[in-house]
């Protein structure tokens, strides 16, 4: 299955609280969009990892990406190493995506800078051919997407584009809603987490607000890129 968009988040709910908007504006253009989640989150403060799974899987449908796989990594314990990348390299030979999205560059979670580094890093070696990779007894043929762009999670990092993701938001709040273990709720016995604060979803919705004024835009979402951008002509840039 041949993807236009694959979008990589080290835990389930990175990619819906951080670029979801994005991906219903995609589909609801035509594009195929997968999700490939490293880890099930099973450290996080609240829920489970299993319980996690589910969310995601509903998530998904409210989304309606193609496909959510899981690669069931450690949480907070994965390396930037060959085993690893190689792990990711499927996916991205199996997918073949044109375009990759995935974690922060930094952020005030560990786990998230060095997700970014290892997807981005597996996109570059998934193009060499000379590293091999088999999936149910197949050789995979060697692909590298076009471009890597960084969503922005935690920190406020000033985004080197955003886009306009203003007609998707209420969908986007229902997706990341799918994963109510973790946010506010005042019958719940667990732990408070810095997202399971009662503003946490408004504070959400602000910076889509912040990240679209600058643009002209009433909601965006905010990206970084490793290299320059580039444009076929200035008309583009409207």
């Amino acid at each position: 299955m041949k993807l236009d968009i694959l979008a990589f988040g080290v835990h389930p709910d990175d990619v819906e609280l951080s670029c979801s908007g994005t991906l219903l504006k995609h589909i609801a253009m035509g594009k195929t969009v997968g999700i490939v989640d490293l880890t099930s989150g099973e450290l996080g403060t609240r829920g489970s990892g299993e319980l996690r799974l589910v969310e995601a899987a509903n998530a998904a449908k409210i989304l309606g990406v193609v496909v959510r796989d899981n690669l069931r990594m450690a949480d907070g314990f994965f390396k930037n190493d060959k085993e690893h990348k190689l792990e990711i390299i499927k996916k991205i030979r199996e997918y073949q995506p044109e375009i990759v999205i995935c974690n922060a560059l930094s952020d005030r979670h560990p786990d998230h800078g060095r997700a970014a580094q290892l997807v981005s890093e597996a996109c570059f070696y998934s193009g060499l051919r000379r590293i091999e990779t088999n999936v149910n007894n197949a050789n995979q043929i060697c692909w590298r997407p076009k471009v890597v762009y960084h969503y922005i999670q935690d920190r406020q990092l000033k985004p080197d584009f955003v886009v306009d993701v203003t007609p998707f938001v209420e969908k986007k709040m229902e997706a990341i809603m799918a994963f109510s273990s973790q946010f506010y709720n005042p019958d719940s016995n667990e732990p408070e987490s810095p997202i399971s604060v009662k503003n946490f979803l408004e504070v959400t919705k602000a910076k889509m607000i912040v990240n679209g004024r600058d643009a002209g835009f009433e909601f965006a979402e905010g990206f970084n890129v490793s290299r320059a951008i580039g444009v076929n002509n200035l008309f583009d840039l409207i």
